[in-house]
């Protein structure tokens, strides 16, 4: 029972990490598959989902590869440091890019700007940010735990997470514009918090800045929940490519 407790310990807090890294990925896909035509929008998503669940499983069993990225390469830095800063400087681009033309780019087609973006335009950057989630995510595991079973249990865990609640979770962060941005937002903190990893991989674990991230990320949240129950909007702003949904009863 004694050796029975640490590993519960473990699994729950790498759970609790790696699902709430899922929704995040959750969210962009569904981000960035509201750019296509309506009717490639729910492929393109289940296609997202699949490849992250995919890419966590084969990086989690990749982790004597993932070992070998922390040996040193270009002025110091590991393949593993490499991978972390291009990957969070993506998202912090990307994610500050998808902010300026909700809010700020004109549109020059009279509202229909879903088919400028293609489906395999919107794939290849899926699978880009899946990998990207995937390496932080199997990396935050490894750091947690040594323990493959415990390690497998809970990337399984918050990957079913991500299937059951992809689409409930997508025609939320949809219908709410508000919960988009803050989505975003969330975006580009993790984009930072990766940059940071990359840059100095003991000042995130020694001040365990995650949990600081991870914390804000949940305050916000409720924060935004209680503003929708105590001041529903009857008609939310519409954002530039924000599809028509029936508002929530």
């Amino acid at each position: 029972m004694e050796n029975f407790t640490p590993l519960l310990v473990s699994f729950l807090t790498l759970a609790a990490l790696e699902i709430v890294l899922g929704i995040d990925n959750v969210i962009f896909i569904t981000i960035l598959a509201g750019k296509l035509p309506e009717e490639e929008r729910p492929k393109a998503r289940k296609m997202g989902i699949a490849l992250a669940v995919i890419s966590r499983v084969v990086l989690l069993f990749s982790i004597s590869w993932i070992v070998r990225l922390t040996n040193p390469l270009v002025f110091g830095f590991s393949g593993r440091d490499l991978l972390l800063l291009g990957g969070g400087l993506f998202l912090i681009a990307k994610s500050t890019r998808e902010i300026h033309h909700k809010l700020e780019a004109h549109d020059d087609s009279h509202g229909d700007t879903s088919k400028v973006a293609s489906l395999g335009a919107v794939l290849a950057q899926i699978i880009l940010v899946d990998v990207i989630f995937s390496l932080d995510s199997v990396i935050t595991a490894v750091g947690i735990s040594g323990n493959m079973v415990v390690m497998v249990s809970a990337v399984l865990l918050s990957a079913v997470i991500m299937v059951i609640f992809a689409n409930p979770i997508g025609d939320f962060v949809e219908r709410h514009p508000a919960f988009k941005i803050l989505a975003l937002a969330f975006l580009i903190m993790i984009g930072s918090l990766l940059v940071i990893e990359g840059w100095d991989h003991d000042i995130v674990h020694d001040n365990h800045l995650k949990n600081y991230v991870y914390f804000t990320m949940a305050f916000s949240v409720i924060v935004e929940i209680v503003q929708l129950q105590l001041k529903p909007s009857k008609d939310p702003v519409a954002l530039h490519n924000q599809p028509h949904m029936p508002k929530e009863d």
